[in-house]
C-alpha cells in the first residue's frame, strides 16, 4: 500500500470514527422518545431520501445501481438490520464506553472472516494492531460479573453481526460503487424498519430531539459511505482495526455529553490501542518497498 492509499484509509475512517460517535450519542437522546423501529426508521428513511436526492443531482451514479449481487446485498443489509436492533438496544441499557468496548470484538471477527473469505494476508503489523486493540479493550473493561450481564451479550452478538456485514461490503466494494452499497442499504431495511414502527412518529420529532434526530439521520449515512469508501481504498484487515480508536473518543464525549464517569484507565487502553494503530501504519509503509522488489510470483500470491 502507498502513501496515498494510506492517507485515503487514515482519511475516511476518521470520518467513520466521528460519525459513527456522533450516531451513538443520538441514538441515547432518542431511545427516551422513540422505539429501537423508529429511531432505525428514521435513519433509514433519512440516508434514503439523502441518497435518491444526489442521485438526482447526479443520475451517472444510477448506472452502478443493478440486480446483479442483490444476494450478496440482501445477506449484507439482513445481518446489519439485526445487528443495529441488539446494538440500539444495549446503547440504551449500559454506558456507552462499555457498549463500544464489547463492540471491538468486531474487528477479530472481521480480519477472520477476511482471510477465510477474501483471502486478505495477515502481516505482521496488522495482527499487531488487532492484539493491541483487543488487549486496549481488556484494559478499559476490566472483565467481570459487572461487565458481562445479559445486556452486554447484546452487544456481542452484534458485534459478529458487524464482522459478517464489513466482510460482504468489502466484497461488494469490488464490484458496485459506494453509492448503489448505501442506497440497497436504505431501501432494504427502510420498508422493514417502518412497518414495525408507528406510521405517524416523526411528528414527534421536536425541538428538543430535533439535533438529535439530525445527527442520527446525517451520521446514519455518513458513516457507512465513509466506512466503505475507506474499504475501498484498503484491505478490511487494515481498516477495521482503526475502529478501535472509537472507544476512548466516545468515553470523553458520553463524559462531556452525559456527564458519564471518565475513567482514567480508559486514557491507558487507548494508548495501548492508538500505539497498535501507529505500529500497524508504519508497518504498511514499510511493506511498499519490499513489495516493488518481489518477483512477479510472489506478488502474485
Amino acid at each position: 500500500m502507498n502513501l496515498r492509499q494510506l492517507a485515503r484509509v487514515i482519511l475516511w475512517m476518521s470520518g467513520a470514527l466521528l460519525s459513527f460517535s456522533a450516531l451513538a450519542l443520538g441514538v441515547r437522546k432518542l431511545g427516551a422518545s422513540f422505539t429501537i423501529f423508529e429511531i432505525l426508521a428514521w435513519r433509514t428513511g433519512c440516508g434514503l431520501i439523502i441518497m435518491l436526492a444526489i442521485g438526482a443531482a447526479q443520475p451517472r451514479l444510477f448506472r452502478g445501481f443493478s440486480l446483479r449481487h442483490v444476494r450478496l446485498h440482501a445477506l449484507r443489509n439482513s445481518t446489519h438490520l439485526v445487528a443495529q436492533y441488539m446494538w440500539t438496544l444495549a446503547i440504551a441499557l449500559l454506558p456507552l464506553a462499555t457498549v463500544f468496548a464489547l463492540e471491538f470484538t468486531t474487528p477479530a471477527w472481521t480480519t477472520l472472516l477476511a482471510v477465510l473469505f477474501l483471502g486478505e494476508r495477515i502481516t505482521g503489523g496488522r495482527l499487531t494492531a488487532l492484539v493491541c486493540g483487543l488487549a486496549g479493550v481488556l484494559v478499559i473493561v476490566r472483565p467481570g460479573l459487572a461487565t458481562f450481564q445479559p445486556a452486554a451479550l447484546l452487544v456481542l452478538a452484534a458485534a459478529v453481526g458487524y464482522g459478517v456485514t464489513y466482510t460482504t461490503t468489502k466484497k461488494l466494494t469490488m464490484t458496485d460503487s459506494t453509492f448503489a452499497i448505501i442506497l440497497w442499504m436504505n431501501i432494504m431495511q427502510f420498508p422493514i424498519a417502518y412497518a414495525a414502527s408507528d406510521p405517524l412518529f416523526w411528528l414527534r420529532i421536536g425541538d428538543g430531539n430535533l439535533v438529535a434526530a439530525l445527527a442520527v439521520g446525517i451520521a446514519g449515512l455518513s458513516s457507512h459511505y465513509c466506512l466503505t469508501k475507506a474499504l475501498n481504498a484498503g484491505d478490511a484487515s487494515l481498516v477495521i482495526p482503526f475502529d478501535f480508536l472509537r472507544l476512548p473518543l466516545i468515553a470523553v464525549l458520553a463524559w462531556i455529553v452525559y456527564g458519564e464517569p471518565l475513567d482514567p484507565v480508559v486514557f491507558a487502553g487507548g494508548a495501548l490501542i492508538f500505539g497498535g494503530m501507529l505500529w500497524n501504519l508504519r508497518s504498511e509503509t514499510r511493506l511498499r518497498p519490499k513489495l516493488r522488489t518481489a518477483a512477479p510470483a510472489e506478488l502474485s500470491k
